[in-house]
């Protein structure tokens, strides 16, 4: 990632933060901005030679950003590819009359045929590893006259199931799909296994469909027809058939679902199930940014049961999560409640606390690495035993927040640091040299900004005192990191104009005299200024428009 960070820190000169313009500016403001920095970089106004020789540069810099810029196609491709996609060979082929719509048409048809190719090459592998922990020993202890066996002072806590299964996709074209997936089982001292192959083939936008086989040594052979269909954009069907051989005969099975979307978040599901446990089954499912809410009623053989569910999602960087559900039926009753939180860039780690009747306490957890999933469900009690449930609460909770800062939180700040140093050798050329263009811009500028300066001191105008651009450390409890900021008073002021001071979305790296001092670490511009002969200050972060002077910037001397 860092590798890829770099490239496209090396890539990217953004010619609209150069010219100080929007993404969206229209010829008439191009042309303005153009003209403004011609005017300070224009080499025949400086008569030192290395000053001439730096004006040149720059001069040639802010030609070529118009030149992109103000012509439509040109313009098109980049804001598409960025400047490596103007440097890409091939573009002479394409007719000039061509618009920046068939342009960005034609990227997406080849963009498409890459990534189908690049999905052929993917095996798109998936897993679960599932083992099942007795530890009722912990809580449902044997009676007294069995104290004296050898070894029952500790609790025996053992491994009493397992269950491995992996698939993987092989797409052979870009409609059929081959799959490959395996299971192995083991429970008690007994397992078995199975394996299967389906072929999967997209019809049309509609619809797809799947044929089955499968072999395992505890049932015999497998056939299955699977087809999905949407019936209207708001409304789509599944049915999967299957026929199991065994050694009592032949063992057909069909299921049938059919989903409506009830709005944009809701969905309504009804199901029918027919064969070896026949049941009926109605569900409405609503899935928004903050929440997931499910109810369900099923009614069949052997098994009938209400359920109702709700997860609430914490807007957070780690995407945490808090869930309950209560299912009753036939079997018995069961709540549970759990979370689950994003521990790194590409794992997911949750429990949760089942509690029934007549099942007992368990303490299920769960981590999700990319597309793999261990499951780990620890069988606690057989009884509803308060301290039980209260272990299985708490317990987890202490381990993971004493993991989270001993092991988690240092992990990942070092590979964070690991990442940032290789992106900073790998854009090193590339800053230092914008560094030394900046430097030039800064020396080119002296001139202008000493006019500039004068002319605002006549009307009371704006007056940049200080600024600075960069990454600033506010938090006490970062005071050991390093803050990193350049000076960029003579730029900003260098833009100012009319008692006014604008500075577009985009990062601000970009604009004349500026370079990054923290590549990958988040920055800011802070500034300090005089307007009306009053001080006022105000911080933003880099890609955030800024316009100057406010009100709201004002600094209460009477505080």
């Amino acid at each position: 990632m860092a590798t890829a960070l770099g490239e496209e820190e090396l890539d990217n000169e953004d010619y609209y933060s150069l010219l100080n313009v929007r993404r969206e500016a229209s010829s008439e403001e191009l042309k303005a901005a153009y003209r403004r920095l011609c005017m300070l970089y224009h080499p025949d106004k400086h008569r030192d030679p290395e000053l001439k020789s730096q004006a040149e540069r720059l001069f040639n810099l802010v030609h070529q950003a118009y030149e992109v810029l103000s012509d439509p196609q040109t313009r098109a491709i980049y804001d598409i590819y960025g400047k490596r996609g103007l440097e890409m060979e091939g573009w002479e082929v394409v007719e000039r009359r061509r618009t920046p719509a068939e342009i960005r048409e034609e990227f997406e048809r080849l963009q498409q045929e890459r990534e189908e190719r690049r999905l052929q090459q993917r095996t798109n592998p998936k897993g679960t590893i599932s083992v099942g922990v007795d530890a009722t020993d912990l809580f449902d202890r044997y009676d007294e006259e069995y104290e004296d066996v050898s070894g029952s002072g500790f609790p025996q806590i053992e491994i009493n199931k397992m269950h491995i299964s992996q698939s993987i996709e092989a797409p052979l074209t870009a409609t059929d799909t081959a799959i490959l997936s395996g299971s192995l089982s083991t429970q008690n001292g007994n397992g078995g296994g199975s394996i299967n192959f389906a072929l999967r083939r997209v019809t049309s936008a509609k619809g797809w469909g799947e044929l089955e086989f499968g072999a395992g040594d505890l049932q015999g052979p497998l056939f299955g027809l699977k087809l999905f269909r949407n019936l209207t954009p708001r409304c789509f069907v599944t049915t999967n058939c299957a026929l199991q051989f065994s050694s009592r005969g032949i063992r057909p099975g069909l299921t049938t679902v059919l989903a409506r979307n009830l709005d944009k978040n809701t969905v309504g599901y009804l199901q029918w199930r027919w064969g070896i446990q026949s049941a009926m089954n109605t569900s409405i499912v609503r899935d928004t940014k903050t929440s997931h809410f499910t109810v369900a009623l099923q009614l069949g053989i052997p098994h009938s049961f209400a359920l109702i569910s709700y997860q609430h999602k914490f807007q957070d960087d780690d995407q945490t999560r808090v869930k309950g559900s209560l299912k009753a039926g036939f079997f018995g009753t069961v709540v549970e409640y759990g979370a689950e939180r994003k521990i790194s860039r590409h794992s997911v780690l949750g429990a949760a606390v089942s509690v029934g009747i007549p099942q007992g306490v368990s303490l299920k957890v769960k981590l999700n690495r990319a597309s793999q999933t261990y499951f780990f469900p620890i069988h606690l009690t057989d009884q509803l035993l308060p301290s039980a449930v209260f272990y299985a609460t708490v317990g987890p909770l202490i381990i993971y927040f004493a993991m989270h800062r001993l092991i988690i939180k240092p992990y990942l700040r070092a590979q964070k640091e690991k990442e940032l140093e290789k992106q900073r050798e790998s854009t090193a050329t590339d800053i230092l040299q914008k560094k030394q263009e900046a430097e030039a811009a800064v020396r080119l500028m002296q001139e202008s900004v000493r006019r500039i300066i004068e002319a605002e001191e006549s009307r009371m105008g704006l007056i940049i005192v200080n600024a600075w651009y960069g990454k600033f450390v506010n938090d006490k409890s970062k005071k050991s990191e390093k803050v990193k900021v350049i000076d960029v008073t003579v730029p900003l002021q260098c833009l100012v104009k009319d008692s006014k001071l604008i500075l577009t979305e985009a990062s601000k790296a970009g604009l004349p005299g500026f370079y990054d001092p923290c590549v990958g670490e988040e920055k800011s511009l802070r500034v300090l200024y005089q307007f009306r002969g009053v001080l006022h200050q105000v911080t933003v972060p880099d890609s955030e428009a800024l316009r100057i002077p406010k009100q709201s910037h004002r600094i209460d001397t009477d505080g």
